[in-house]
């Protein structure tokens, strides 16, 4: 039996069971709030409202906390947690592809950021939103879902590998 928490035989069926139920969870409390990055940002800069920002930092601190807690109950899992704490920019990032440092894996998330935020804006919500106003029925959102299914592998097949080169040429990779 492995030294944790829940012994193996139940931790199999109680993590499925437990991530279903959280989701389960997540999904009902934006669908009720209305719950939307994209939004939140939208009203605070053109309406000074903060009610859906303010939902947005709190998904951000309590995950901070959620992965805090998840660290002291099992820190040998999570042995890089404070890794950007105790290396350098340019150090190979635990686990990351090609053994890239900080700055080209900052590049591979802000890439995509950039772009999925853009078409968010276009589209009206961000992808949690997206997700919600499928289940309410609406097909634009549907699309944008199937289109992000689709995206998101052809971008980790080809336009990563593309920035793992270029960053690689530049001399940012381990």
């Amino acid at each position: 039996m492995a030294t944790g928490v829940l012994p193996m035989e139940t931790a199999i069926y109680a993590v499925p069971a437990l991530t279903l139920l959280l989701g389960v969870l997540i999904g009902y409390l934006a669908q009720r709030s209305g719950f939307c990055s994209i939004g939140g940002f939208r009203d605070f800069f053109l309406f000074r409202h903060t009610r859906i920002l303010s939902g947005y930092l709190a998904l951000i601190a309590f995950s901070f906390l959620g992965y805090l807690l998840f660290w002291t109950l099992t820190p040998a899992a999570m042995e890089h947690f404070f890794w950007a704490l105790t290396s350098g920019p340019l150090t190979p990032v635990p686990g990351a592809p090609a053994g890239l440092g900080l700055a080209a894996s900052v590049m591979l998330a802000v890439i995509p950021g950039f772009l999925v935020g853009f078409i968010c804006v276009l589209l009206g919500g961000c992808p949690i939103r997206q997700a919600v106003m499928t289940s309410e029925g609406n097909y634009k959102a549907a699309f944008f879902l199937l289109g992000m299914a689709v995206a998101s592998p052809v971008f980790a097949a080809f336009v990563s590998g593309w920035v793992v080169l270029m960053v690689k040429s530049l001399g940012l990779g381990a």
